[in-house]
């Protein structure tokens, strides 16, 4: 499996210096609309980006009134060569909102009009090949707490595709040797002893918002951090 190549990003420039005043009441626009923090957040900030990286630079604008649609064009332009297309279309429909917005309040032409979205890319996501996780589950192997609960998680990725936020869900509780012997039965049935052995390392019970198995599986399982076996 190729990882894909890490892309370095720059801080963002957000400081809109003489633009900032209509991206306030832009994002009190929101607020008002009962949008969520972070959608206020996020599409105030692709404004402050525009504003600051844009429109000082070779375009020279100091006022809204003055943008135009190329202005728009070479922004998603320079997105593209940086970032994923659905990166940039996020930012590009989070600028359509604003301008859509600023025509309405003030009566300007919508510099967005006639534009549209850079198209989504499909991306496919990289996944373990069969021998990549005989490595890993030989690294998990062994008899410790540890080793046994890397290998308890490569087995339900394996077997379930399940997402690691849904894997997240499973709550552990501790089992004894007396409630294991009382639930599986008396003494020397094996059932009884295998429950017996594991009572050091707990019972995994579901909880209602875990995996229901509705959701699309995830096409390859989280690299663990780390050493070899990564979750702690």
């Amino acid at each position: 499996m190729t990882a894909p190549r890490p892309r370095s990003r720059q801080p963002k420039k957000l400081d809109a210096g003489t633009f900032q005043a209509e991206i306030a009441s832009f994002g009190l626009h929101l607020a008002a609309g009962g949008k969520a923090a972070r959608t206020i957040r996020t599409y105030t900030e692709a404004v402050q980006w525009f504003a600051a990286a844009c429109l000082p630079g070779p375009a020279g604008r100091t006022a809204w009134e003055q943008v135009d649609s190329q202005d728009i064009q070479r922004w998603m332009t320079w997105l593209l060569d940086r970032y994923s297309s659905a990166y940039a279309s996020n930012q590009y429909r989070a600028l359509q909102q604003f301008f859509r917005w600023l025509a309405a309040e003030d009566g300007l032409p919508d510099p967005m009009a006639g534009l549209h979205p850079p198209p989504v890319s499909q991306k496919l996501v990289p996944v373990f090949t069969g021998e990549e996780l005989a490595t890993l589950e030989r690294a998990c192997a062994g008899r410790a707490f540890a080793q046994r609960r890397d290998t308890a998680i490569i087995a339900v990725f394996k077997a379930t595709g399940i997402r690691l936020s849904e894997l997240a869900g499973i709550a552990t509780a501790p089992v004894t040797r007396s409630a294991a012997m009382s639930t599986c039965g008396s003494g020397r049935s094996p059932s009884a002893a295998r429950a017996a052995r594991t009572a050091s390392c707990g019972s995994a019970t579901r909880q209602p918002a875990a995996w229901t198995g509705t959701s699309a599986p995830a096409p390859g399982m989280p690299r663990p951090g780390g050493r070899s076996c990564g979750w702690g």
